[in-house]
């Protein structure tokens, strides 16, 4: 196979019928949850996981990607495209450098990327979706990785979440922040700080409020309407579609998708959380 495109699951695109002809494909999280662990993967019941870590009173974690499951995949083609979450939110971008180094010590004629986007959901997909279509208009590898690069630089990402168990046990946002915000009921806004972070900079206790500011930062950050944008949410598709609607009436032709929340997103967003790139 000529060119393959590979994401971790932080990527909510389960398959990905390409124009190009190249491979996709899926390197897993883990979930762990008392002494069970969720595979994700498309075959994953989120719902059942979902439910389970609610009635498990013990800390559930991750597992990132193993550089085993990286390699396997880079292995499989000429010119590998690998996209990962952000570095500084899991493990997954080291094992996908490490599968790199270790493929290209034993295969040195071929090409593997590894873009490590900072972001995570519709950050992947939009990444994936545009790689297939330059494969298929004939860019060539570096042509490729260079406007992969930049086009993820663009892009902006928004977390509008009520829970935050999982993100402080997890060491991702500060504890003080997740046990304030629970307890006051708010719905908190966050963003993507430059290194690939989290950064909550708005709350408030209506979730119209949350919707209403989302639009207003999308027009803070110069959004005009042309770049995909990804709805994720977790069990909240009432609030996704009042989204949607807003969009469009702001910018019509705007290319949008909403899509379920897949395990790891879902494991972090909690009930009734929503991500949005763009």
């Amino acid at each position: 196979m000529e060119w393959m495109l590979v994401c971790d699951t932080s990527c909510e695109i389960r398959a990905l019928e390409t124009v190009s002809g190249a491979g996709f494909a899926l390197a897993p999280f883990k979930i762990r949850i008392g002494g069970r662990e969720y595979v994700d993967l498309p075959t994953l019941n989120t719902g059942a996981m979902l439910a389970a870590m609610t009635d498990y009173n013990g800390a559930s974690t991750t597992a990132c990607p193993s550089p085993e499951e990286w390699a396997a995949q880079f292995l499989q083609a000429d010119n590998a495209i690998a996209l990962t979450i952000s570095s500084n939110l899991s493990g997954s971008y080291n094992a996908a450098m490490a599968a790199r180094a270790a493929v290209l010590e034993e295969h040195p004629e071929k090409n593997i990327f590894v873009l490590d986007t900072l972001s995570c959901a519709g950050a992947l997909a939009a990444a994936a979706e545009l790689a297939d279509r330059r494969i298929a208009e004939g860019a060539d590898f570096d042509t490729l990785c260079a406007e992969l690069t930049a086009f993820n630089a663009a892009g902006h990402i928004l977390f509008a979440l009520s829970s935050f168990d999982n993100l402080a046990k997890n060491g991702r946002v500060s504890r003080v922040v997740g046990f304030i915000a629970g307890r006051l009921n708010m719905r908190v806004l966050g963003r993507r700080t430059k290194d690939g972070r989290i950064d909550f900079f708005f709350k408030t206790r209506g979730e119209t409020r949350v919707l209403a500011r989302i639009l207003e930062q999308m027009a803070s950050d110069g959004y005009d309407g042309k770049r995909p944008v990804y709805i994720s949410h977790c069990d909240n598709a009432a609030a996704a579609q009042l989204l949607e609607h807003g969009i469009h009436a702001k910018w019509p032709d705007a290319p949008l998708r909403v899509l379920p929340c897949a395990g790891l997103c879902s494991f972090y967003a909690q009930d009734k959380g929503l991500i949005i790139t763009y």
